[in-house]
């Protein structure tokens, strides 16, 4: 249920609008003037402010400048019996809500507090996810192998330079690609991953590059492509060393030109895109043998990083095994479980040919059907080694 807390020197105005807010079903506190208000918020969590303009001791709008500064920042909905343009431009440059004039319209107020609780749901729901997101592409580890790739990746994300990223299936090569555009200038655009091993060599070039519609039978509309997509950020082209030939020749041409053009259609589209690719295959073995093109092979590798694979860098593994028991008691909602030593050096010893991928699965495993203390015996039990 909502709390709502009004802040406002008249008392009939609170009384009434208290009435109006818990007949909705909503919390309401009330403060008798901005000091109090002020320290309502400090104390307690709220989603709303209905906020006076003018009050003694202080405004309104000082309220919501100081309310914004805080940690817990509910949206504000400001109202006053002398309102102006110029205060409501003002209200809102500095973070409000909305600006309603007094005596309020029921209606009018009823829908603004809707959708400023809407708004606010939205904004923590965000958080929140951004917040998992983030704690699901942290780079666990302090082998010198991870570091070493965390140092390049400091110095390449920055520029604009191409990245080809190379490793053993399960390493975490994506995870790297995520970290290139968090850090980089373009991570206020999108970040559009391709997974070239897992989209069928006849539509590969439309995923990449759309189609107009009616170039092939299917194509019953007009479609943008991945590049089109990731325009002013930055493309994953994954598994590279699974694409066709045709589709390899008309990358290049994007890389060269910066320029593409649909399935369907001779017009250019201009793109401004960072590419990163990543593949398990030894490109140059591919080149070697006619599957590979050697000229895109040196456009996408300007910068080349070699993720390690897990038995290379085994201290981290205690490291990983935390994070994955701590993400997989917060996903069920479960007390997280821990391994015994006896249990962790053997997780140790594993050669991991599925590197962290297949980590992460044993793990997940461990903890649904082992003891709260999993074992060496539960090790020997469900893990299969």
């Amino acid at each position: 249920m909502s709390k709502i807390l009004i802040i406002d020197d008249e008392k009939v105005i609170r009384a009434t609008l208290r009435e109006i807010l818990e007949y909705e079903k909503y919390i309401v506190t009330e403060a008798q003037d901005g000091e109090e208000g002020l320290a309502k918020l400090q104390e307690d969590d709220y989603d709303l402010v209905l906020c006076d303009v003018k009050m003694p001791k202080m405004d309104g709008i000082e309220v919501l400048e100081k309310a914004k500064a805080l940690d817990r920042s509910p949206q504000f909905i400001m109202i006053s019996a002398h309102g102006s343009i110029e205060t409501a431009v003002e209200a809102t440059k500095k973070g409000a809500f909305d600006f309603i004039p007094k005596p309020p319209d029921l209606n009018r107020l009823l829908l603004t507090v809707r959708n400023a609780l809407d708004k606010k749901n939205l904004v923590t729901e965000t958080k929140v996810l951004k917040k998992k997101l983030s704690k699901k592409l942290d780079m666990v580890g302090e082998s010198d192998a991870i570091q070493q790739v965390k140092e390049t990746i400091e110095k390449v994300a920055p520029t604009d330079a191409r990245v080809l990223i190379t490793g053993p299936n399960g390493t975490g090569k994506e995870l790297v690609a995520h970290w290139v555009h968090a850090k980089s200038n373009r991570a206020a655009h999108p970040f559009v991953a391709v997974n070239c091993a897992a989209i069928p060599s006849e539509l590969i070039e439309s995923e990449l590059f759309g189609h107009e519609k009616g170039a092939f039978t299917s194509a019953h509309k007009q479609r943008q492509g991945k590049f089109e997509q990731a325009q002013g950020g930055t493309l994953f082209l994954d598994e590279i060393g699974d694409m066709s030939l045709s589709a390899q020749s008309k990358v290049l041409r994007a890389l060269q030109e910066n320029l593409i053009n649909r399935v369907g259609s001779d017009k250019d589209i201009k793109v401004d895109v960072r590419v990163l690719a990543a593949t398990n295959k030894d490109l140059k073995k591919e080149i070697e043998e006619n599957r590979f093109r050697e000229d895109l092979y040196h456009r996408l590798g300007v910068i080349l990083i070699q993720v390690p694979a897990l038995k290379d860098r085994k201290d981290d593994i205690p490291l990983l095994v935390n994070k994955f028991l701590d993400d997989i008691s917060q996903e069920n909602g479960d007390a997280p479980k821990s391994f015994s030593k006896a249990a962790m050096a053997k997780l140790q010893d594993y050669p991991w040919t599925g590197n962290i991928r297949e980590l992460r699965n044993v793990v997940e495993r461990l903890v649904i059907l082992g003891e709260p203390e999993i074992s060496l015996e539960d090790i020997k039990k469900y893990a299969d080694y």
